[in-house]
């Protein structure tokens, strides 16, 4: 099995071809590919090639589907004594990445 581990956003994500993953919103639209150049690890038929910290032309190769709103958050910030509370709330952007093919290592 080919995985590849890369870092976007922050977040590492371990992506498989075909495999489907939602990630901090990039500046894309749809239908577009997009290369995901920061590849930390790739596993090809058990040889594992490790980066330090990233490994040199490797790219994660994936397609936009769409841009999302991840799940709702609630927020309350509760104050004892004086029994006063704030409720916010937060979406956060994500895009869905279709991950089409793993390239170099």
């Amino acid at each position: 099995m080919e995985y590849a581990v890369f870092k976007t956003g922050g977040k590492q994500y371990q992506a498989s071809p075909g495999v489907v993953l939602d990630v901090e919103k990039l500046a894309t639209d749809k239908d577009q590919t997009v290369e995901l150049t920061d590849v930390l690890l790739i596993n090809r038929d058990g040889k594992l090639t490790v980066g330090r910290p990233t490994i040199e032309g490797a790219k994660v190769m994936a397609v936009v589907e769409e841009q999302i709103k991840g799940p709702k958050l609630v927020i309350f910030k509760f104050k004892s004594k004086t029994r006063q509370g704030v409720k916010t709330g937060h979406r956060q952007q994500l895009t869905r990445l279709r991950v089409t093919e793993i390239v170099g290592g």
